[in-house]
């Protein structure tokens, strides 16, 4: 499970002109599940990203987590995190879920990113043609994989 994490000073979802979750300061999670993935990666994931200290103290440095400044979340599916652009031009998404396993999953990551924040997390449509939009604060741009727990 992959997630690129943004801080945010507010970001959006629409889908077919409609927006469907938006949030004010806090952290754009773009998500993507592989085949293996299970509720271990979303345990570790969720907890990993609750605690990243990304948001800056009285002192200018980055030394409190989105529970500390009563940060929201965004979640977006996005299967392109799983790209392989190894050969050709074209990227290939074999190791990207297929729906009927990351739906459940991406459902799970939702339910436990609530649970650890304590609030309800804004999310986009699995599977949808979404248009995202962001204020990335800093730029703080982070790149966590389940798969590389450092």
């Amino acid at each position: 499970m992959r997630i690129l994490l943004q801080r945010v000073s507010e970001a959006s979802v629409t889908i077919e002109g409609t927006v469907k979750g938006s949030i004010g300061r806090g952290l754009l999670v773009l998500l993507g599940i592989a085949s293996e993935d299970t509720q271990e990666d979303i345990d570790w994931l969720c907890g990993k990203l609750t605690r990243l200290r990304v948001f800056a103290d009285q002192a200018g440095k980055m030394n409190l987590s989105i529970r500390d400044v009563g940060g929201e979340a965004l979640v977006i599916s996005q299967f392109t995190l799983h790209a392989s652009t190894r050969k050709g031009n074209r990227p290939s998404y074999i190791q990207a879920a297929p729906p009927e396993k990351a739906i459940p999953l991406y459902e799970a990551f939702l339910q436990t990113l609530a649970g650890c924040l304590d609030q309800p997390v804004a999310c986009g449509s699995f599977g949808a043609d979404m248009q995202v939009a962001l204020v990335n604060d800093g730029p703080v741009t982070l790149w966590i994989d389940s798969r590389e727990r450092r």
